[in-house]
């Protein structure tokens, strides 16, 4: 498995609750909709928490100030992904969903790679 990551910035014009609102009720429930047509497994949103913890660890290690949230969708492998954004469905729900992050995201400042889990126990 390999996992497709965004680590997400709000678009300026929106507040961290707006963001959250529309990124868990419209764009998350619109992404589950159409999961099967690009051959994602698994969509996990992680929101930012509004704490004094995330001040103190941004300066006790000299960061850049945090994400507002990050997601994370599940393939089988970089093929199936390839594949599955190849399609002429996959295409047009990519651009269906860039049109849609364009509500809440700001791509200028958020980022997005492939990763691969090894998992400690």
């Amino acid at each position: 498995m390999i996992k497709f990551v965004m680590c997400l910035t709000k678009h300026p014009n929106i507040s961290r609750a707006e963001f959250k609102d529309y990124w868990m009720n419209k764009h998350g429930p619109f992404f589950m909709r159409n999961a099967p047509a690009m051959g994602a497994k698994k969509y996990v949103q992680s929101h930012t928490l509004n704490s004094p913890l995330n001040e103190a660890l941004k300066q006790s290690r000299n960061m850049q100030p945090e994400y507002d949230g990050v997601a994370e969708v599940w393939f089988e492998s970089a093929e199936a992904l390839m594949e599955g954004m190849s399609t002429p469905e996959g295409q047009q729900l990519g651009a269906a969903l860039l049109e849609d992050e364009k509500n809440f995201v700001d791509h200028s400042k958020s980022s997005a790679f492939i990763v691969e889990e090894h998992e400690f126990s």
